[in-house]
């Protein structure tokens, strides 16, 4: 069972991460401020930290700098700062990922699945992650705030060719070109068609109506 160490000094997310953490498998440890979270991990072995940069005693980053001069377990940063210098600065002490609150908690699942598949030797899975939406390019599976999504083949290119270039706008002449093949002389409502079960079966619209023109990835999710 992979150990998690959570350095977060606010009771109801540390709460709210135990309880997805344990009950996704994971073993954990909390720490409330930075002096804590060393002394924790110098005397426990852990497969990950989870750690905000707010902290009392010793902040994240300077947690993360100790750390990091005697191990490169993986750490995710997990804070409410979002501007580009704190996220600078914390991939220039070698953080795996930076994370702003508030989050997806399915989305941070995953991406703790990803890292600790990537940090244990086993091959990177190809995923594309759009808001609360992952699609794993190599096992076609489709995954909406941790929910398994049953697409068919055609749902399925058809959700990755907008995913994959968000915000550019596609005619049912290039979907039908790129996905049914130049030589497809059906109706081009088929595209509609499809476009419809989509949307429906990832109860939101992820895919907007640009009229007169086409289809693209939404702007934001409705």
């Amino acid at each position: 069972m992979k150990k998690i160490l959570i350095v977060e000094d606010e009771l109801d997310i540390q709460e709210l991460l135990c309880a997805y953490l344990r009950t996704a498998g994971y073993e954990t440890a909390i720490a409330g401020d930075g002096v804590t979270a060393l002394t924790l991990f110098q005397t426990h072995p852990f497969d990950l930290v989870l750690l905000d940069i707010m902290l009392p005693k010793i902040d994240g980053f300077g947690v993360c700098k100790l750390i990091r001069q005697q191990s490169q377990v993986p750490i995710l940063m997990l804070t409410a700062l979002d501007g580009e210098e704190q996220q600078l600065r914390g991939f220039g002490l070698n953080i795996d990922d930076y994370i702003t609150k508030p989050f997806s908690m399915p989305i941070l699942l995953e991406k703790i699945r990803i890292v600790l598949r990537r940090s244990s030797g086993a091959e990177e899975e190809n995923c594309l992650q759009y808001r609360d939406l992952i699609i794993n390019l190599d096992t076609r599976e489709v995954a909406l705030n941790g929910r398994a999504v049953e697409l068919t083949a055609r749902e399925f290119e058809l959700l990755h060719t907008f995913l994959a270039t968000p915000g550019r706008v596609f005619t049912r002449e290039m979907l039908l070109a790129k996905l049914w093949g130049y030589d497809f002389y059906g109706d081009e409502r088929v595209v509609d068609s499809h476009i419809k079960n989509l949307r429906h079966k990832l109860e939101r619209d992820y895919i907007e109506t640009v009229r007169g023109v086409g289809y693209r990835a939404a702007k934001e999710a409705q």
